[in-house]
């Protein structure tokens, strides 16, 4: 998972599905705060609006974009999109691809965008990233009446991204406010023998970035596999059989974990795919990712 490698996978599973499909997407506006109001607008119907660099924090980093819909009420259910890039690099506007997505197939949702901190030779990913995540579900907590949404959320993560949203679903989730999780091409699993007994420097290049004394207390405690518990949301999650940054047994594995926990689950392996796919696999992995979110987290 090397910085340049999740970024191209953002733009190929996401950029292509717009050449597939043929899809035009509409934009709504690029201002830091865009409101569209209908001029038949009555008092107590709300118009889209959007926020963009919204600061939850004091560092460049903790700002997210949030996106919401016209008419939503106190129960407008909400996304959070979780960006790749090894943990180390990567940007919220990788993303905005399949945000523009969700805006066109699942209009009635609210989106969060969300950056958070990048490891570097300073800090660690661990538990610095998921200290972001929670400071930006606090935030839309707090805000949740000027917002008008609600306290459910959803999470849509790829590669690094992908791990951290789980690890928030399974481990942070005190609340149990996320009804669904979604992991793209996500690690599950660092003390998987495929990552500790690997001979590939960009494997290793990964493991290296939580430091240098690696036991495995502390490796369990950043894998969602060992964090997943019988009250962990609803998961899907999605692979490439192909793939030479995170290999098949991290989501085989998880699938199997949530499997014995009784947590409901849906798992695609594409077997020909690697850190990204496209043609009627995309299709499929959209088809698929818009049915669950309707289901668990629309609901």
């Amino acid at each position: 998972m090397k910085n340049s490698t999740p970024e191209p996978f953002f733009m190929k599973i996401l950029n292509s599905y717009f050449f597939i499909l043929v899809i035009t997407i509409s934009f709504l506006g690029c201002t830091a705060d865009s409101t569209n109001n209908d001029p038949d607008d009555s008092d107590n119907v709300l118009a889209y609006s959007e926020q963009l660099n919204v600061p939850y924090g004091s560092e460049d980093k903790q700002t997210f974009d949030i996106y919401l819909p016209a008419n939503r009420t106190i129960d407008t259910k909400v996304m959070l999109l979780v960006h790749g890039g090894g943990w180390t690099s990567g940007d919220k506007t990788d993303m905005n691809a399949i945000k523009d997505l969700i805006r066109q197939d699942l209009p009635n949702l609210a989106i969060v965008n969300l950056n958070y901190r990048l490891s570097d030779g300073n800090s660690i990913p661990f538990p610095m990233q998921i200290d972001d995540i929670s400071a930006v579900i606090n935030h839309l907590k707090t805000k949740q009446t000027e917002y008008v949404i609600s306290n459910d959320f959803g999470f849509i993560g790829t590669s690094a991204g992908a791990h951290l949203s789980l690890l928030w679903s399974y481990k942070s989730d005190s609340g149990s406010d996320i009804k669904m999780a979604c992991s793209i091409v996500g690690p599950t699993n660092f003390t998987d023998p495929a990552y500790l007994e690997n001979e590939d420097p960009t494997l290793q290049a990964l493991i290296d970035l939580y430091g240098e004394v690696l036991v495995t207390p502390f490796l369990e405690a950043f894998s969602p596999y060992h964090q997943a518990t019988s009250s962990a949301p609803p998961t899907i999650l999605f692979y490439g059989g192909q793939d030479p940054l995170v290999p098949t047994t991290q989501g085989t594995d998880m699938r199997d974990k949530l499997q014995e926990l009784g947590v409901t689950h849906e798992f695609t392996l594409y077997p020909n795919a690697g850190h990204g796919w496209e043609g009627d696999d995309l299709i499929d992995t959209w088809q698929k990712l818009m049915l669950f979110t309707e289901t668990y987290l629309m609901q």
